[in-house]
């Protein structure tokens, strides 16, 4: 019998760009350079969309309130997003990781995994493919990206972000455990403020505190998020890099400039109803679920939805639908609600069947 053969470890690149939206922002205008740059629309429900290094100083971070940012840094400069922009200097970038391997799931305009195991490029390691990458993405776009270099995905993750901005970190297969070992616990993807305190209840702070845990205690306490728990103390993340993911949800949502109530919604809805089957068009997929999103006053969160035999066949029908959903929420009249959403979900390739009618003709 021929000896099992281990398989050799996976090269795994994260880049993701520096400040993305404010350095974009500061390089086409050199009056910006140096300074604390907020990007947000300004307003009482506005919220901050990126922050120069500037500004990260005094505390402001992306998705904080920009009333809080303005506090927390008065003299910063707000200036607002221009996606038209970022989503240019992001094609650019993505031409760049392209050059190196077919490989490449984006995770938003400002970031991806590459697998360079088997790298286009004859570059001698996956190191050098990202000192390339980045020496690559200065030249082309005048930014600065930041890279980790790994055996797994969440480890190039935590990687990418050690040495930011514009830094290359590199964990080898034989460093993983040392690395991970005295790392907080809340550096695992995943582990909340909230699971961050239940795990420090049962003493764990680091990942080799975790590491000690069982497997089958773990699972008990958090269900399958233990198990996952349990392998990423130990570093693994078996997850491929998945190129060209087909899309599985679209969503375009509104907040307020003032709290309204559930029947003022409806121009809003119809609005964002025209936005979303838009946006949906271009995957060319279809939708079977219909998604309603709505925040109270009070930021209290709720879904209502519905996956009908047929997906709606135009904006109208859409939104239709959507105020149906409306009507399944049964807060007080009284309440108010800061933002509402529409979506789609459940997308499928146009030539797959269509769905059998649920038993007895009921709706799903």
């Amino acid at each position: 019998m021929q000896p099992a053969t281990t398989p050799a470890p996976r090269k795994i690149i994260h880049v993701d760009m520096d400040a993305f939206y404010a350095s974009v922002e500061q390089r086409d205008d050199p009056a910006l350079r140096g300074r604390p740059v907020v990007v947000a629309w300004r307003g009482a429900r506005s919220v901050v969309c990126a922050a120069s290094y500037e500004a990260r100083r005094f505390g402001v971070r992306s998705a904080m309130p920009a009333l809080r940012a303005e506090r927390l840094c008065p003299d910063a400069v707000f200036v607002p997003p221009d996606f038209v922009r970022y989503k240019a200097v992001s094609r650019q970038v993505r031409e760049i990781l392209l050059e190196h391997t077919d490989r490449v799931e984006p995770l938003s305009l400002d970031e991806a995994y590459l697998d360079v195991t088997a790298p286009r490029s004859d570059l001698p390691s996956a190191t050098a493919v990202a000192e390339a990458i980045r020496a690559r993405i200065r030249e082309v776009t005048a930014l600065t990206a930041s890279a980790g270099v790994a055996p797994s995905k969440f480890l190039a993750k935590i990687a990418s972000d050690w040495n930011k901005p514009d830094g290359l970190f590199v964990i080898r297969p034989h460093q993983v455990e040392g690395f991970l070992t005295p790392l907080p616990v809340a550096r695992i993807p995943g582990v909340g403020k909230v699971m961050q305190a239940r795990l420090e209840a049962m003493g764990v702070a680091t990942v080799g505190d975790l590491r000690a845990w069982p497997l089958e205690e773990l699972r008990q306490r958090f269900g399958s998020f233990g198990a996952a728990l349990h392998r990423r103390a130990r570093g693994i993340d078996e997850r491929p890099v998945e190129p060209d993911q087909p899309v599985q949800s679209v969503s375009t949502e509104d907040t307020f400039a003032e709290d309204l109530p559930l029947q003022a919604l409806e121009p809003a809805i119809r609005r964002l109803a025209d936005k979303t089957w838009l946006a949906a068009r271009k995957t060319e997929r279809i939708a079977r679920t219909v998604v309603l999103k709505l925040k109270t006053a009070q930021f209290r969160l709720l879904t209502r939805s519905h996956t009908g035999t047929h997906p709606p066949a135009s904006a109208a029908e859409l939104a239709e639908i959507v105020l149906g959903l409306r009507e399944r929420v049964d807060l007080p009249v009284t309440t108010r609600y800061r933002l509402v959403g529409v979506g789609l979900s459940g997308f499928r390739e146009p030539d797959e069947a269509e769905p059998q009618p649920d038993l007895f003709g009921l709706p799903p």
